[in-house]
């Protein structure tokens, strides 16, 4: 039904279907005064998650006084004017993919899987059916939790593509529930190794800073000064890898008190050793080409951020059973570092 509701702009929200999206105008009530846009969009759109009215507007579809807004947390005024348009998302349904899960550990109420580097948690633009999720659907689609997004069925929390390691998956909406007030609470362990360029100083520390969206590239995350949501983690260096047929290396192990976005990446980035294989967060490092080893070349071939998520240790939602589980390193992780240390 495409009716046309009344234009009552101070008090009434105004639904309109223009071009197959959903335009929605209001102007900020005295109650709103200095509220996030993202939560006073939430409290009117109930029928639309949190995450999907950011993702909303950080593509542009926010205009507060006819200028176009990117940031959820923006502060909105009495009386400001709010646009904002619901675009009509790809209908599509999740297909089961044939994929050999790696299932350390399943019992009735999640699974901890080793995810292997070069695979997605779940579906997004340019690759809807390859995914952990579709994996999943193929191995017991129908005992999933269904409380977080549409196409995210199982899914407490996530890794990038190129991240190898540890990740829980929720086969209940109770045990989601219980797991996702635990990564809030900070009570779920995880740590992390990485190989990156050169020493980090002081060799052990933490970084403590503000993460944000990049303001140049939307699809990347930046250290905030004054904007952005406060992140932790922790580090301690491992071994150093020093010598004539290599540039400086480093093993180093990081925990996480926070999970934003690229934390890791984005901190080890922020401090200026970058992980090897990285090609979104990097710094300028001296050439190879001329290091005449065969641990320049292994160097070389890397395709992906060498940062593996190693352990989880986390209360059972069941039975509040204190679990914890680990993951050897993989093949190509282990094969640079088993070099490093033979130079």
């Amino acid at each position: 039904n495409l009716a046309l509701y009344p234009v009552e702009l101070r008090t009434h929200k105004i639904f309109l279907m223009q071009n197959m999206k959903k335009i929605i105008n209001f102007i900020v009530s005295e109650e709103d005064h200095k509220k996030r846009v993202d939560i006073i969009l939430g409290d009117k759109l109930k029928d639309i998650s949190r995450s999907k009215i950011k993702k909303f507007i950080e593509t542009g579809n926010l205009l507060i006084n006819n200028n176009k807004i990117l940031e959820p947390s923006k502060k909105a005024r009495y009386f400001d004017k709010i646009n904002f348009t619901i675009p009509e998302e790809n209908k599509f349904s999740l297909k089961p993919y044939d994929y050999k899960l790696d299932i350390i550990f399943e019992d009735e109420d999640l699974i901890v899987l080793n995810k292997k580097s070069g695979i997605s948690i779940h579906p997004g633009p340019g690759n809807y059916d390859n995914t952990i999720v579709n994996a999943l659907m193929n191995y017991n689609g129908k005992k999933l939790s269904n409380v977080g997004e549409e196409f995210r069925p199982g899914i407490v929390h996530r890794l990038d593509k190129n991240t190898s390691g540890l990740i829980l998956v929720a086969k209940n909406n109770y045990a989601h529930n219980h797991l996702a007030d635990q990564f809030k609470k900070h009570s779920v362990e995880r740590v992390y190794n990485a190989i990156i360029w050169g020493k980090i100083r002081p060799i052990n520390g933490k970084i403590d800073t503000l993460i944000k969206r990049s303001s140049n590239n939307r699809q990347l995350m930046e250290v905030g000064i004054t904007k952005g949501k406060r992140a932790i983690t922790n580090y301690k260096t491992i071994e150093i890898f020093e010598g004539d047929n290599a540039p400086s290396l480093s093993l180093i192990e990081c925990k996480l008190e926070t999970g934003r976005t690229h934390q890791i990446r984005v901190h080890l980035n922020y401090k200026g050793n970058s992980i090897l294989g990285d090609k979104q967060y990097k710094k300028k490092y001296k050439r190879i080409d001329n290091t005449k080893s065969d641990i320049a070349k292994l160097i070389k071939d890397i395709d992906r951020q060498l940062l593996h998520a190693k352990s989880i240790s986390f209360f059972h939602p069941s039975n509040n059973k204190r679990l914890e589980f680990t993951s050897n390193l993989p093949s190509d992780f282990d094969k640079l570092l088993k070099k490093l240390r033979n130079m």
